[in-house]
């Protein structure tokens, strides 16, 4: 089995991860010894996905990946974008988070609650070199919070061909569909050339 290691704490993302890359071993940055934030100073997701894989990369070697993702929504130009984990606050509870959008689309119309959510994955092989990939999910922002699965802003983004909000999709429909399932499957396919 491959050793990846992934650079995140966040254990809901590993579990995703864990899912999507079946057949490889993930492991999380804290098993291999990597303590600490990494500063994500970056200006888009490619960059600070690379930054992050990067600077594990450095204290461990071996094939490093990490992504870096988020929510964008049309009608407030694309924010909270790359600030989707800082939105607010770092340490800012998700559904203060999602409140507050909530908020600021009152009185916007259905049509024009477009949105995203976006995943860019690097990955730092063991000779230093790198590949980024990016990988979206379509949706629009409903009108309140539903569904306990998931994690971060999933309860409101409904996708109109379930009809449902991502936090009440299954794994197995989740990871079908999602930003991050289809950035971690390029990744594998550009990988699958004798590195996974």
């Amino acid at each position: 089995m491959n050793r990846i290691i992934f650079a995140t704490q966040n254990k809901g993302k590993i579990v995703e991860i864990k899912e999507i890359m079946e057949g490889c071993e993930v492991v999380p940055m804290s098993e291999v010894g990597f303590e600490g934030d990494i500063e994500e100073n970056g200006t888009s997701f490619e960059e600070n996905a690379l930054i992050k894989a990067k600077a594990v990369w450095e204290k461990t070697g071996g094939l490093v990946m990490a992504d870096d993702s988020g929510l964008e929504v049309d009608a407030l130009g694309l924010e909270p974008g790359i600030y989707s984990a800082r939105y607010l606050g770092r340490d800012v509870p998700f559904k203060e988070k999602m409140d507050d959008i909530l908020r600021r689309l009152e009185g916007v119309a259905d049509k024009e609650r477009t949105a995203r959510f976006v995943c860019a994955v690097a990955a730092v092989l063991p000779d230093g070199s790198s590949q980024v990939v990016r990988g979206t999910m379509e949706g629009r922002i409903g009108y309140e919070q539903a569904g306990d699965k998931g994690f971060g802003y999933d309860p409101i983004v409904v996708i109109p061909e379930y009809g449902r909000t991502v936090a009440q999709l299954t794994a197995d429909e989740k990871n079908a569909i999602s930003h991050r399932g289809k950035a971690l499957r390029l990744m594998k396919e550009r990988l699958a050339g004798g590195v996974l």
